[in-house]
């Protein structure tokens, strides 16, 4: 199993992540080999909270074109991590 740090890539901020955040829920670019069991672990480990459920989605790149030549944005693996009610991620708080 890879450490915490290399399984959770980044947070993701946009509107409806901000959103599901009222529902105690956190969303996370994670890596595209991690299962349910090593984010959720790796979640626990990082950010010192208690996970209740954790669901992932896989996105499939979006082609991009420059000019004549046409390319892919990578594919990537997001996570919605919910916690246990009254937990929260200070990471988030501040925006």
């Amino acid at each position: 199993m890879a450490r915490a740090d290399e399984i959770i890539l980044k947070p993701v901020v946009s509107e409806r992540s901000m959103g599901l955040m009222e529902q105690n829920k956190y969303t996370f670019i994670v890596h595209r080999n991690a299962n349910k069991v090593e984010i959720k672990k790796a979640v626990e480990e990082l950010f010192d909270v208690k996970v209740e459920k954790v669901n992932t989605l896989n996105l499939v790149g979006k082609k991009k074109r420059m000019g004549r030549y046409v390319g892919r944005t990578p594919n990537r693996k997001k996570a919605i991590v919910k916690l246990r009610e009254g937990e929260k991620i200070e990471l988030f708080e501040g925006l």
